[in-house]
């Protein structure tokens, strides 16, 4: 989406505020292609609805764990299937990554339970190791 669409432009400090955001993470966005904010007759990023929307759903997107590769692709896809498709590959992912943190959550938690003076010493801590979880 471009800057051009109906709305208020904002200037980027403007546009960084409203999203808690620093500037330079605008521009970031902006070189690796999540925003392209249009330039007044001085040269100033402005950024109208569309840019703003795009930065809402890099925000939380980010805060879901995507990297920026992948919200790029999720932006710039017209073709709804196509975001479907990065989303369920996402989904996956956070899974493998969600059971990964359970499986060392499970492993502290059985240390910090465990009975013995040294937990390396547990049967229990023991087997975890053995089995590789």
């Amino acid at each position: 989406m471009k800057s051009s669409e109906a709305g208020a432009l904002l200037g980027i400090g403007d546009a960084a505020a409203r999203f808690g955001l620093p500037t330079h993470v605008l521009r970031h966005w902006e070189a690796v292609g999540l925003v392209t904010p249009a330039r007044d007759g001085a040269g100033r990023r402005r950024y109208g609805t569309g840019d703003l929307t795009r930065v809402a759903v890099a925000v939380r997107a980010k805060q879901a764990g995507l990297g920026l590769d992948t919200i790029r692709v999720l932006v710039a896809a017209a073709d709804p299937a196509e975001r479907r498709a990065v989303l369920v590959g996402e989904a996956v992912r956070l899974r493998t990554r969600i059971a990964a943190a359970q499986a060392s959550l499970d492993l502290v938690e059985c240390a910090l339970g465990c009975g013995q003076d040294d937990f390396t010493r547990c049967p229990h801590y023991r087997t975890h190791m053995a089995l590789g979880l």
